[in-house]
């Protein structure tokens, strides 16, 4: 009786954590990913690289990233389809950046 007991308590609490181990909130990667377009942008606007529109562009962006992963973790669960339309934003926001900080537009560095 105690064996079966304990048994049935052990499979309560697996089957109780196996939601939280599905999905999280926690999103590294595009984090990360987001740290380094930031720096990217920052970079390129230091060295002359992007004009002031062209930052103010990609800071705008930035900013929907930020709003929609903020959206992906509103309900608590960020979802593998919420995972890859971020990371689709984000490898458009890079192709924009690269496409910025390469044409022919510069400007004075900033000190």
């Amino acid at each position: 009786m105690k064996r079966k007991l304990v048994v049935a308590a052990l499979l309560t609490l697996a089957f109780a954590t196996v939601p939280a181990w599905a999905q999280s909130t926690d999103t590294p990667r595009i984090d990360k990913r987001e740290s380094i377009q930031t720096d990217r942008i920052e970079q390129g606007m230091n060295s002359g690289a992007l004009t002031p529109g062209e930052t103010a562009r990609l800071d705008r962006g930035q900013a929907r990233i930020q709003a929609g992963e903020a959206a992906a973790k509103a309900d608590g669960t960020v979802t593998k389809r919420e995972r890859i339309a971020l990371t689709r934003a984000q490898n458009r926001q890079n192709r924009k950046i690269y496409r910025l900080k390469h044409n022919a537009r510069t400007t004075t560095p900033a000190s």
